[in-house]
This record gives C-alpha cells, sequence and structure tokens, in this order.
C-alpha cells in the first residue's frame, strides 16, 4: 500500500488470520533489532480508514473457504524493500550469489534477536541490489512468530528460529562472530526496550497492559540466555556452525570483502 509518506508498504492488518499479536511481535521484534543495528525494514503504524476498505475491493483477507474485509483502523506497516525504484529482490539466492552477499555475517546477528525473542518460525530474508550491483544485501523481514505469535510465550527450542541453510552461519567461527550485536542486546538499555512497547498501539494486544509488562519484563531477563539457546543450535544435530573454533580460510566466503585497490597491491605494506 502507498501510505502518505509517499513510500509503498506491506500492510499486516488487526484481522488477518494468525492473530492480532503479530502486528505486535513484528513491530517490537524490528524495532529490536534495528536498535542493535541490524538490516531489518523501516517499520510505521499504518492508519487504513474505512472509506478506502470500502472503496477497495481488494482489500479482503483470504480465509480458505470464505473471505473477510479487512478491519480499519491502525494496522502495521513495514516498508517495502526496494521501494518503487526498479532493482531486483529475491526469497532465495543460489549458494554462489548468498555466500557473496554483502551483509551475510548479520545472519549471526539476527540469529541473536530470534533466540532472544524466541521467534517460533524458520528466519526469513530477502535479497535486493540494484541495477548496476553484483552483490545483494540481506534483509530480515516477518517477526510475527515471535513471543511464539500470538501466546506471548516463551517456548524454547534448538531450531526454532534458525534460517534454512547452514550456509549462512559459515563464517560463524566463536563467539566475537555474534558481534557486535549479542553484547548490545546484552547492554541494551531497559529503557530502551521499554520505550519500543509504548510504540505499539493497545488494540494490538487486546488493550491488556498486564500480558505487555509481563511480556517485556521476561524479555529483559532472557538476555542472560542468549548464549545458552545459541549453543543448544550450535550442539544440535543440525550442526550449523561447521567452523566452529577454526581459522577460516580466504576461499570460504567474502565475509570481510578487500576494497577494490588492493588488487593492486603487491608486497609488504610499511
Amino acid at each position: 500500500m502507498l501510505a502518505s509518506d509517499g513510500h509503498p508498504y506491506v500492510v499486516k492488518f488487526q484481522n488477518n488470520p494468525q492473530h492480532v499479536r503479530v502486528l505486535a511481535n513484528e513491530l517490537l521484534a524490528t524495532r529490536l533489532a534495528e536498535a542493535v543495528g541490524l538490516s531489518v525494514p523501516a517499520c510505521e503504524v499504518v492508519e487504513v480508514t474505512d472509506w478506502l476498505i470500502d472503496h477497495s475491493k481488494d482489500l479482503s483477507v483470504d480465509l480458505g473457504e470464505h473471505q473477510e474485509r479487512c478491519r480499519g483502523g491502525l494496522q502495521f506497516g513495514s516498508k517495502l524493500i526496494g521501494g518503487l525504484m526498479p532493482g531486483q529482490v529475491v526469497d532465495y539466492l543460489p549458494e554462489n550469489h548468498l555466500l557473496e552477499t554483502k551483509n551475510l555475517h548479520e545472519f549471526a546477528g539476527m540469529l541473536v534477536i530470534d533466540k532472544w525473542t524466541c521467534n517460533s518460525n524458520g528466519r526469513q530474508a530477502v535479497f535486493y541490489k540494484r541495477p548496476r550491483e553484483k552483490r545483494y544485501t540481506a534483509t530480515f523481514i516477518d517477526q510475527g512468530y515471535c513471543f511464539n505469535a500470538g501466546e506471548w510465550k516463551f517456548i524454547d527450542a534448538p531450531l526454532r528460529g534458525v534460517y534454512a541453510r547452514n550456509l549462512v552461519y559459515r563464517g560463524v567461527t566463536n563467539w566475537d562472530s555474534f558481534e557486535p550485536w549479542l553484547s548490545r542486546v546484552e547492554e541494551l538499555e531497559p529503557q530502551t526496550i521499554w520505550s519500543i512497547a509504548e510504540t505499539v498501539p493497545p488494540e494490538w494486544y487486546g488493550g491488556n497492559l498486564f500480558d505487555m509488562e509481563q511480556l517485556i519484563e521476561q524479555l529483559l531477563v532472557r538476555r542472560d540466555r542468549i548464549r545458552e539457546l545459541i549453543t543448544m543450535f550450535r550442539e544440535s544435530s543440525r550442526e550449523p556452525f561447521s567452523n566452529w573454533m577454526k581459522v577460516l580460510g580466504n576461499n570460504l566466503e567474502r565475509q570481510f570483502p578487500e576494497p577494490a585497490w588492493a588488487d593492486t597491491i603487491r608486497g609488504p605494506i610499511m
């Protein structure tokens, strides 16, 4: 949907078939990830009026056996990756392009957020590049199933909230691979987290302030468990960190690519 600020947004409505709380989850988890410097879309609270819905026949929710008109009011808006500018956006890359993703190392950072917020869905990402660019940039989308979707419970499991392909974790060799995001989460000021929670419209969680306060209190406590939860994933049968405690060679991945002039330099640099 094109918003009044001139930008297109992917909009989730309150009466989506998942749960109204997924709107709160989207806003909370996206802004928490943004606060620690991860690549997530800008998000906003978008007001969609009843008049617009009445005059837009496509604004319906498909519930399988029947359709239901979207409900007017405050909705969650995630800025469309790429916007209105030409470019290429994909949700899957072959191995060679995935390894060349500019910010591949951020998958480790997003794992920190997903384990912290107990994302019960697989990690979702889209990849964007401008017409003249050769390499894609990953943006992490779809945080609706954080906090176990509408339940707002922390039911942890090793393979929850992780990306489907181990390839993105190839650069993980030790705890330093999760920096600076892990330390930023562990040291995030409680007031910053509470301030983000205050931006969530009460109708997205039934106006139950007690439930929201409980959620944030648990989130604050869980910061001390992030390393434990990542370790559970590392020790799982999936064996995601194939290079744990190893020194990566030049042929594994260009996690920190050389500058353009590096190929022209010969001999020691004084």
